[in-house]
């Protein structure tokens, strides 16, 4: 057996996979170059192709960096090709595998995490926020980890945090309301009371002033006090998206409910959002003590079901125990119910 990492160290001395991954490199960039809202349809179903043809790690590894490179630069993207960009993540999310949007996500937040900590002058921050703006627009993930950002930029608040608030709640702000109308006002009351305590800290009053009301105007659901904000791209390739996944429900049992925390810790603690990837972070074999402790509980059963159990050869706790729900039960949701517990 040879353990994944010596594995890939492996791999990259082999000049037959380099030279494979290279071509697949060309091939999805050619792809991504060619990317418009008239031939996503064609290019999504190309994409989805190859991930069938080649192994999904080399498809992930290769798509996320391609798009980050074309995404991630100095001067501000455009928002439209952005949109185009994540819709295709989103239908590859949606058609291939939750494991695509997870490995884009995971990469993408790690960056942001990256980027916001040094002092990097150029737009990569706002570019960055909006990738994961719109993979929540598309339905990639939950508003939970949106939520998780704001805070984040909230308790920091500097003037950098501050255009990024607003910048992602012009983005999203709105559907954030519809999700969870609480946790925006929680964090609009904690945004003023930052402002207040901040006051004489900022030279230029106007920026968070600005901030203030945008987010009073997201609160009051009015929709013309925030200047630039057209949702309007936004349905339209929504729209677009629900044409391009094959699956019926398109929307939200797919988002990945992840927390910023998981995202950044993913390393150590593994990725329980993409299955069999998760890892508690415990050692496989625990000690015998605790095993001893584990004896199930099955609540008072009688003695003659205990003896049925039994003469059948019931001869572990585990088996006793689900033989004990099957023959108690009262109807299937009931055994179902008692099993799970």
């Amino acid at each position: 057996y040879v353990p994944p990492q010596i594995r890939k160290a492996q791999e990259t001395l082999d000049d037959k996979k380099r030279e494979e991954l290279g071509r697949l490199k060309k091939m999805v960039n050619g792809l991504i170059n060619r990317l418009s809202e008239p031939n996503l349809s064609s290019i999504s179903g190309q994409m989805e192709e190859l991930y069938m043809a080649n192994s999904r790690k080399d498809m992930n590894d290769t798509l996320t960096d391609i798009l980050m490179n074309a995404c991630v630069t100095a001067v501000a993207m455009p928002a439209r090709l952005m949109m185009e960009h994540v819709l295709l993540v989103s239908i590859l999310h949606h058609n291939v595998g939750i494991e695509v949007g997870a490995h884009f996500l995971e990469a993408v937040v790690k960056k942001f995490d990256e980027l916001c900590k040094s002092d990097a002058e150029g737009k990569e921050c706002e570019n960055l926020l909006a990738l994961i703006a719109h993979l929540y627009n598309f339905h990639v993930v939950h508003c939970l980890l949106i939520f998780d950002i704001l805070k984040k930029l909230v308790s920091v608040f500097t003037e950098k945090e501050i255009e990024l608030i607003l910048f992602l709640l012009k983005n999203v702000g709105f559907s954030l309301r519809k999700d969870d109308a609480l946790a925006l006002k929680e964090l609009i009351t904690e945004a003023q009371r930052k402002a207040n305590a901040a006051e004489k800290k900022f030279q230029d009053q106007t920026r968070v002033r600005f901030m203030l009301e945008t987010m009073l105007a997201l609160r009051n659901n009015d929709m013309r006090k925030i200047p630039g904000y057209d949702p309007e791209p936004v349905e339209r390739l929504r729209k677009l998206q629900r044409s391009l996944v094959h699956s019926s429900g398109s929307g939200k049992d797919t988002q990945l409910r992840v927390s910023l925390e998981s995202l950044l810790s993913a390393d150590q603690v593994g990725r329980w959002w993409i299955v069999g990837s998760s890892w508690t972070g415990a050692p496989m074999i625990s000690d015998t003590k605790s095993q001893a402790q584990q004896k199930l509980h099955v609540g008072k059963v009688s003695s003659k079901i205990m003896e049925l159990a039994r003469k059948l050869r019931m001869n572990t706790d585990i088996r006793r125990s689900i033989f004990c729900v099957l023959m108690t039960s009262e109807d299937f949701m009931d055994a179902f119910e008692k099993l799970l517990k």
